[in-house]
């Protein structure tokens, strides 16, 4: 499903610009023994990504230790929203640490009184109780427990499916790769729970059918009665495709929710903290979920999640029995309370709105100059290039990979397009990038294209 890149350096251009520069052959030849290591230490799956070694990142850049300096379209994985190394953050991790309370586990702490009031102080009514966790993963394995106990306490033991949707990704926990939409995710499951259901993402592209009826259609072609459904979960965007549903489409899913006892479960994880131009990205749709599930952006360093809800969902647990090991680590709090509180002061929303939409703009420039690309999806600081057969919809994940691959050496560094959804090129930089650095990336990424086309045609011939 995924590819490894070479490990063979490679004489590359020299790329000086304001913002870029790679003044070495890539990878760097004395990085390999790093690199080596990391293949005899680590298993497989954790090769994959572009062999750059990361020494330091700052803003929206990431420098190697010999000289090459990347502007970041990954953030990491989505997680620098207020930008890397944000001295901020670094100073409230270090007075945390030096405050001598690391960890508490669930014994209370005044940080995490803070933190948990700030989000609910931030989020509509009625998500305002909230249970900090640390991975995204972890939310979704929570929203999972807390939509079936619900189910059953509103309808009886077969009320417990939970609909989501194809090429969904939720994480890859158990129970999150249930829940999501990759068939290929889910081969070493075995025995699937018959009680998680996917019905097709209405993204305008994938799926041409983008209405309210075609969930109600599959819903019944799945022989799932309405009133056995606990909960629908859907990530606010496909975190694979950047592909958003369209508003009308949300707001009948909201009713109908509502109408059969159903909970509305948003896996924000990769869309909240301003990634998509506004603080939250359900904003989009007019509506408000019964759940949300946030991570990644949260602190934009160290790991730590939530999960944010109604009361009466929250609070269905008895003391001691929905706990975490490291729930509302004092660090990882104080990390988040920086990084919220940067991304508000900063006007962090506002600028991914407005140098989002150049991006998009600018995307879809080369959309019309490269029939290659299919679509872009997205909002914000978010954006999925899909690389398709020109005249088709085929997918092109070796076109993706290439493209990917040739940016590195530009100066541009993304996270690779992996099999399952391979011919997406995914575009996240940390909210911070500026309209300058932007435009001079994505100059870098459209010479990137060319020369991957003129590589794929060449071989054709």
């Amino acid at each position: 499903m995924g590819r490894e890149y070479p490990l063979e350096p490679r004489r590359v251009p020299r790329i000086e610009t304001r913002f870029r520069r790679i003044v070495t052959d890539l990878p760097v030849p004395e990085s390999l023994p790093i690199l080596r290591r990391l293949a005899q230490y680590e298993p497989l799956a954790m090769r994959g990504q572009p062999p750059v070694i990361w020494h330091r990142a700052e803003g929206f850049q990431v420098f190697d230790a010999w000289g090459n300096c990347w502007v970041d379209w990954s953030s990491g994985v989505l997680i620098t929203n207020a930008g890397h190394g944000r001295q901020e953050v670094i100073d409230a991790i270090q007075n945390q640490a030096a405050s001598r309370l690391l960890t508490n586990y669930c014994f209370p702490s005044e940080i995490r009184a803070r933190l948990v009031e700030r989000l609910a102080s931030l989020l509509p009514e009625p998500l305002k109780k909230v249970f900090l966790l640390t991975t995204g993963s972890e939310t979704i394995e929570c929203a999972i427990k807390l939509a079936r106990a619900w189910g059953v306490k509103q309808g009886g033991r077969s009320k417990h499916v939970i609909v989501s949707y194809e090429k969904a990704f939720h994480g890859r926990t158990l129970g999150a790769q249930q829940a999501g939409g990759i068939p290929a995710l889910k081969e070493w499951i075995i025995n699937l729970d018959p009680g998680f259901v996917q019905v097709p993402f209405p993204d305008g592209f994938w799926t041409e059918d983008t209405s309210f009826e075609s969930f109600e259609r599959a819903l019944y072609d799945l022989g799932v009665e309405p009133q056995n459904v606990c909960a629908v979960l859907l990530e606010t965007y496909q975190g694979g495709t950047a592909g958003f549903a369209p508003v009308e489409y949300m707001q009948a899913l909201r009713q109908w929710c509502t109408g059969h006892k159903a909970l509305l479960i948003c896996d924000e994880v990769q869309a909240g903290f301003g990634r998509t131009g506004t603080l939250w990205g359900f904003e989009h749709y007019g509506i408000v979920p019964d759940i949300a599930c946030f991570g990644k952006g949260i602190s934009s360093s160290l790991p730590i999640s939530a999960v944010a809800g109604r009361p009466d969902v929250m609070d269905q647990f008895a003391p001691g029995t929905m706990t975490s090991t490291h729930t509302g680590n004092p660090v990882c709090c104080a990390a988040a309370l920086a990084s919220i509180e940067t991304i508000l002061r900063d006007g962090l929303v506002e600028h991914s709105r407005r140098v989002g939409a150049l991006l998009h703009e600018k995307l879809n420039a080369l959309a019309s100059r490269f029939p290659q690309i299919g679509a872009v999806l997205g909002k914000g600081m978010v954006a999925g290039v899909i690389c398709v057969r020109p005249g088709s919809r085929e997918p092109d994940g070796d076109l993706a990979w290439e493209v990917v691959r040739r940016s590195m050496e530009k100066g541009v560094l993304m996270f690779s397009p992996v099999g399952y959804l391979g011919s997406t090129i995914k575009v996240a930089p940390p909210l911070v990038l500026s309209e300058e650095a932007l435009e001079d990336s994505v100059a870098g990424f459209a010479e990137a294209f060319a020369e991957a086309l003129a590589a794929q045609e060449a071989v054709v011939r």
